[in-house]
């Protein structure tokens, strides 16, 4: 096994996600990072940089956002800070900086904040933007939107390996039962296996064969972790140690690869689990982006739960749910949970480190000791994975 980065989570911080009219992103970011630090029992004269997570793509005006952070205590003042922005990514894009920052030498305790604010735009302007994370160069990819781009993956999946639908429904039902018990997730509401797998009205087709329950949320919301150098963390103190992580970029163009492979995800996930010395068998739960039902199944296959085309499987056998000998977004995922673009990858973690740490209230599950979490930005582009393991 791996002697590890060198860096543990020693705290987080976490808004609701949902629809928050009187909340500006300066606000979630401040609440985050407040919480984050005093869970974390340090202020800002401990901190030695900052990194921020913020897709924005015109979503916002806050076009300058990382100095937003410095609100969160006046000792922040001239520490400094940068926006991290790769996409549904930005956030684990800011931990990975982060990471290096303490593992050059650079940094010994580093803030990092993920944010977005979606709700306050209409459904096209929300669209729009996030198409921005697609391939600009090429007519047709152009004209995509995110949910007819993940439309084509559970076309060629159905193609290629038979009709994934059923499967899909199952995970979107599962998510949702998961949000039950996530005071912090956006819609806790049940959603059964017959609704999510029937077209209606309060169901409809949004990217054929995409429908709405297939579909993560548009969100606000801010998420914060605390990175600190392993020499620093005082025995008794809550600390999540980041065993591995690995960070894949693939081709831009849709066209350029094979879609349905997802290479990319399949390359970071084999890469962290590889650098920490452990199988797919020794991981305990994971959150993986779910920005699509379609991307759950195919991050299945990656993960190595189960041979291409069987992902399925991991669904009908009950290995994935909770209970099951590897749960998936015990958190209720994006699906559920919710999306605020730039904040989800750092979500992911903060979710993670508190239920290494015992402190995941009713989604906690008993004696984890492996977390492995699973960061995308675009059409599995950038691809961020880390192994988390409990102290």
């Amino acid at each position: 096994m791996s002697e590890g980065t060198g860096v543990s989570i020693t705290g987080s911080g976490h808004t609701p996600f949902g629809r928050h009219d009187a909340r500006t992103l300066e606000s979630m970011i401040v609440g985050a990072a407040q919480e984050a630090m005093h869970s974390a029992g340090i202020d800002g004269t401990g901190i030695d940089a900052v990194f921020l997570g913020h897709f924005n793509s015109g979503l916002v005006s806050d076009g300058f956002a990382s100095s937003l952070v410095h609100q969160a205590d006046p000792a922040l003042r001239f520490v400094p800070a940068a926006r991290l922005e790769n996409a549904c990514a930005s956030g684990a894009a800011a931990i990975f900086a982060g990471i290096q920052a303490i593992r050059s030498g650079a940094a010994r305790h580093v803030l990092v904040v993920g944010a977005e604010k979606m709700t306050h735009r209409s459904t096209p302007e929300v669209t729009h933007a996030l198409a921005g994370a697609g391939y600009q160069n090429d007519a047709e990819e152009n004209a995509l939107s995110f949910p007819q781009v993940f439309g084509l993956a559970a076309r060629g999946y159905a193609d290629r390996y038979g009709d994934p639908l059923e499967t899909m429904a199952r995970i979107a039902a599962k998510n949702h039962e998961n949000a039950l018990r996530n005071p912090l997730a956006q819609m806790r509401r049940e959603m059964s296996f017959e609704a999510c797998n029937t077209v209606s009205d309060k169901n409809p087709l949004i990217a054929d064969p995409l429908r709405l329950t297939d579909c993560s949320l548009v969100t606000d919301g801010a998420a914060a972790i605390v990175l600190s150098a392993d020499d620093l963390v005082d025995a008794g103190q809550p600390a999540v140690s980041i065993r591995e992580a690995a960070n894949v970029s693939d081709l831009l163009p849709i066209k350029a690869r094979d879609f349905v492979a997802f290479e990319g995800p399949r390359k970071a996930i084999g890469k962290a689990l590889k650098q920490a010395g452990l199988g797919i068998g020794d991981i305990d739960f994971a959150e993986v982006h779910d920005c699509f039902t379609i991307a759950e199944l195919l991050i299945y296959e990656a993960m190595g739960l189960t041979e291409p085309g069987r992902g399925g499987d991991a669904v009908a056998d009950g290995t994935v749910f909770r209970g099951g000998a590897l749960p998936v977004n015990l958190s209720g995922g994006l699906k559920a949970k919710g999306h605020p673009v730039g904040a989800t990858g750092v979500s992911m973690h903060a979710i993670a480190y508190r239920q290494l740490t015992g402190q995941a209230g009713d989604m906690q599950i008993d004696g984890p000791e492996f977390g492995l979490i699973f960061n995308m930005g675009g059409a599995a582009v950038a691809n961020y994975a880390s192994v988390l393991q409990a102290r």
